[in-house]
């Protein structure tokens, strides 16, 4: 099995190349695919010589493809923007920043490696491992935009808003993605529950920056996500 490892970047400079390293430590083959998507800092650069060292490496089990965007559109767009060049057999949405740990990817996938899931989604809110306390009226939107996910799909997630999605790749390339922002979770989430994928949950460490860290998700992006899952629940 291939591995897609799916990675959009905005202004990400100070945590890509430890990023880089954690992904290529996860011992299987892989492709990892990173789409900048108009950083303003050094992030292009970055990732341009980090290509090249990959190139000139000749890692058998670690290949590293750049896209840029042209200007920054969102994390839904960059997402959309990399799929066109999965060539793998599973997908993994790995941020950028070092909140959520490759360490996990066994784990995420095994339900998949074992035929019993189509999708997999990492939680931080049943069991798992560290996590840094951070944010409770954050923790409670998250809770709350599930609560409504699941009201609407008929599912039972703990963490629809998680950045650790695990697709196979066939079924995430027959979905339309339209959100061009943090929307991307709730309206894949919804997409595939129409679908009767099957959907299975693993917990996962996590250890969430704060804003001046570089943090980036907002209350509007909360109430841009409550918007796109009763769109998308109700429209195609």
């Amino acid at each position: 099995m291939k591995l897609s490892v799916l990675v959009p970047v905005y202004n990400e400079e100070r945590t890509l190349e430890e990023i880089v390293r954690r992904v290529c430590a996860v011992p299987m083959a892989k492709e990892i695919i990173f789409v900048d998507d108009g950083s303003k800092d050094h992030s292009r650069e970055i990732l341009t010589r980090l290509q090249e060292a990959s190139q000139r490496s000749g890692d058998a089990l670690n290949s590293i493809k750049v896209f840029f965007q042209t200007q920054n559109q969102g994390k839904g767009a960059a997402l959309k923007a990399g799929l066109g060049h999965v060539t793998g057999d599973v997908v993994i949405i790995q941020d950028a920043d070092l909140e959520y740990d490759p360490k996990d990817y066994p784990s995420l996938l095994e339900p998949i490696q074992t035929g019993v899931a189509d999708v997999v989604y990492g939680t931080r809110f049943a069991g798992g491992g560290a996590h840094r306390v951070l944010f409770f009226w954050h923790s409670m939107g998250n809770r709350l935009l599930t609560l409504l996910s699941n009201m609407l799909t008929n599912l039972n997630l703990s963490d629809m808003e998680v950045g650790y999605k695990v697709f196979r790749a066939e079924i995430l390339k027959g979905i339309e993605l339209q959100s061009k922002r943090f929307g991307f979770e709730p309206e894949i989430t919804v997409k595939l529950a129409k679908k009767g994928y099957r959907f299975y949950e693993v917990p996962i460490a996590y250890h969430g920056r704060t804003y001046q860290e570089g943090k980036k998700i907002t209350w509007k992006d909360g109430l841009a996500a409550l918007y796109y899952m009763i769109r998308f629940r109700f429209t195609d």
